[in-house]
């Protein structure tokens, strides 16, 4: 029996099952004024899927698409951790990775020239603490649109996917997650992936292949239901028309440039872009001359086919003779370059050049209370010890630019070089500091995210973080001549713009520690993308070994600059003595010594300063408050009480033990207050505790 909205329409609902799970797409029951509308139900987590198609009149030279991913808290029954702000403003760079995520497979299905504004947005209304939301997310937008009218050629789904005990998975629960050492995420149309992106910790090759083929297949369940949602809504088309180069002008454009262009542009870069620069003006020159008054009306659409047949004969130097643009051979490594140490006051520096794409990234330590706070929807107090910041202005590619906060690209470029590392770092205990490193791009030709890779490596090494081992990574490009797969190393710009796919993949010696893959093609078989993978580890090692040439290993000694932490573990039951009644006893410290003290759960305790005297007054000053009795041990302490029997003496803050008259002395004691009066100082030892925890301490056994 069918179900009918308010507004008369039928209530739609399909259903199928994923992974495990049933997965529901149902349409009409909310969203009445968007051009599509989905809600999407799997486990106890709900998504609101829409898309919205602009009616104005095109007037713009690229695709107006917008995709985003919204957090609400009240989703996972939460208040924002944040004492200001309660309700959702700006989007969590967590948020607006997921957004990315979304919008990388969908972006490529639109066709060549579409222009029309199209906005998707994918809602979290439920979430199902049992798994992470973010496939569901790009089901909810892939499916809007597939009922949408949109010339969109999908559907899309996606999944991530870990390896728990050998074995892949797909919605890990948050302890699955902890065990995984794989975190993929693959969206895929059924011919084929569309997207990867992956952390990985030092996981081979394979494993990785293994897993994009699994989740490829893994995923056709909710391809399928979300093609019988789009029979039965049966969306009429909405009518569009492409902006494409004129072919008449296309043909004279490319004549034109038949014999000014080939091997006459092989040339390194930069030289090689002053030349593109002079011959575009040359072009323009001519075909204002040629044409006359009216070529200003038409100057742009001769401009868009100059850069067509720029792409085009980039293609056809790597397919016909494997010959790149500037002049290397399909696998050659621009000219590496790196120092370390370039900025005497920062606690670790580094400058990484890689052809005309150069980074600069700068290490800054500090005690762990200066960790990130994390407040999203997912996740309940969180904390980034470990932090990447990528900037990159204007300058960095000759353009003029207002700065600004940083957008999609430069968030999404940040965590790509943050997750490559982070397999490697040090743990708390190994290395008690909150790190954040800083790329500052100072210029581009392709592959800045690996450029912030390798350079945060170098600077971590020059600031003295002991890493497991050092990681690089390195840009791929891939070109599909028909069935033939080409595959570049180290991709520039001209190849990446004129190529099918450009992927990263970062590592060590011993495996990979992230990848990201993007197709600009309707899918690719994961053959080709095997292919790829494995094509990239010869020149991500070769970037590697210059990369130890600089530096070989972490620095011995920090920064003189960089703060000073030691650290201390303590039982976890004896924190409230150092905190003390609401803060009093750490406050204390801090005020009487001058060090910053930091506290974690599981009794991890940091004190930090530059003066070495005040680290050591502070945890002498800990040591004290939650020392644990040690048997055998000599205590200096105060008798506290006389009893008949014996006396208690204090050995330590708020631990008393008590030595039996017989232990007072080898002689015989009539009365204790004849060898012991209160207040007195004594040295006892340590005998023995027993199952109730109490102390028993000997005087005698300290003489003899």
């Amino acid at each position: 029996m069918s179900t009918i909205n308010p507004n008369g329409k039928e209530i739609i609902s399909v259903t199928t099952e994923l992974c495990g799970k049933p997965l529901t797409l149902e349409v009409n029951r909310v969203g009445f004024r968007t051009t599509a509308s989905v809600l999407v139900k799997y486990g106890e987590t709900v998504v609101l899927g829409t898309t919205q198609v602009g009616t104005r009149p095109i007037q713009l030279d690229y695709f107006p698409l917008s995709v985003d991913y919204e957090e609400k808290m009240y989703a996972a029954g939460k208040i924002s951790g944040s004492r200001f702000i309660k309700r959702e403003g700006r989007p969590s760079d967590e948020a607006i990775l997921i957004g990315r995520i979304i919008d990388r497979p969908i972006r490529p299905l639109f066709p060549k020239g579409y222009r029309a504004e199209v906005q998707v947005v994918a809602s979290v209304l439920s979430m199902d603490p049992t798994f992470r939301p973010d496939m569901v997310g790009m089901i909810a937008a892939s499916s809007a649109l597939s009922i949408s009218g949109a010339p969109f050629d999908g559907p899309v789904a996606g999944l991530r996917v870990g390896r728990v005990n050998g074995e892949f998975k797909a919605f890990l629960t948050p302890q699955e997650r902890e065990q995984s050492d794989l975190d993929l995420v693959v969206a895929g149309i059924e011919s084929g992936v569309v997207m990867v992106e992956a952390g990985a910790n030092e996981v081979d090759e394979n494993i990785v292949i293994d897993a994009i083929a699994w989740a490829h297949e893994a995923m056709q369940p909710a391809i399928a239901l979300q093609k019988e949602l789009a029979e039965k809504v049966a969306k009429e088309a909405i009518a569009y028309e492409l902006v494409l180069p004129n072919e008449e002008i296309q043909a004279v454009v490319d004549e034109w440039a038949h014999e000014k262009l080939g091997e006459k542009l092989h040339h390194p870069y930069p030289e090689r872009n002053e030349m593109i620069n002079e011959l575009r003006w040359a072009f323009h020159e001519q075909m204002a001359e040629k044409i006359g008054e009216d070529y200003a009306e038409l100057r742009d659409e001769y401009d868009e086919a100059f850069t067509m047949a720029l792409h085009k004969d980039v293609r056809r130097g790597i397919v016909e003779s494997q010959t790149r643009p500037d002049g290397r051979g399909l696998t050659e490594i621009r000219q590496l370059s790196s120092e370390v140490g370039i900025l005497p006051r920062a606690h670790g520096s580094s400058l990484f050049t890689r052809g005309v794409t150069q980074g600069m990234n700068v290490v800054t330590l500090a005690p762990l209370s200066y960790s990130q706070v994390v407040d999203t929807m997912e996740v309940t107090d969180g904390e980034r010890r470990y932090m990447h910041h990528y900037n990159a202005p204007g300058y960095t590619v000759g353009e003029v630019r207002r700065l600004g906060s940083p957008g999609r690209r430069e968030i999404g470029h940040g965590y790509l070089a943050e997750r490559a590392v982070l397999p490697v770092l040090p743990t708390e205990e190994e290395f008690p500091y909150a790190i954040r490193s800083v790329t500052e791009i100072m210029s581009q030709n392709g592959s800045t995210s690996m450029a912030a890779t390798c350079s945060s490596v170098l600077a971590l090494m020059d600031a003295g973080v002991p890493l497991k081992r050092p990681v690089a990574g390195i840009a791929m490009g891939l070109m599909m001549d028909g069935d033939t797969p080409y595959v570049l190393s180290d991709i520039a710009d001209a190849e990446d713009f004129a190529g099918d796919m450009d992927f990263k993949v970062t590592g060590t010696e011993k495996g990979i520690t992230a990848v990201q893959m993007d197709m600009k093609l309707h899918g690719l078989p994961v053959e080709v993308l095997a292919a790829a993978i494995r094509a990239s580890t010869p020149g991500r090692m070769h970037i590697l070994e210059h990369m130890l040439t600089t530096l070989a290993a972490p620095k011995p000694g920090l920064s003189p600059y960089a703060p000073r932490i030691e650290k201390i573990k303590i039982n976890p039951e004896k924190i409230g003595a150092v905190i003390g009644k609401g803060g009093e006893v750490i406050n204390k410290i801090t005020a009487e010594t001058g060090a910053e003290i930091d506290i974690k759960d599981d009794g991890l305790i940091t004190v930090a300063s530059p003066d070495g005297a005040s680290i050591e007054k502070a945890l002498n000053w800990i040591k004290s408050l939650t020392e644990e009795p040690e048997v055998g041990r000599i205590y200096e302490g105060k008798v506290v009480s006389i009893k008949d029997f014996g006396a208690f003496v204090n050995i330590m803050p708020g631990t008393d033990g008590m030595v039996h008259i017989s232990q007072l002395s080898d002689k015989r004691v009539e009365k204790v207050t004849d060898v012991l009066s209160e207040g007195q100082t004594v040295k006892v030892k340590l005998t023995g505790i027993d199952e109730r925890g109490r102390l028993s301490l000997s005087i005698k056994d300290v003489e003899n």
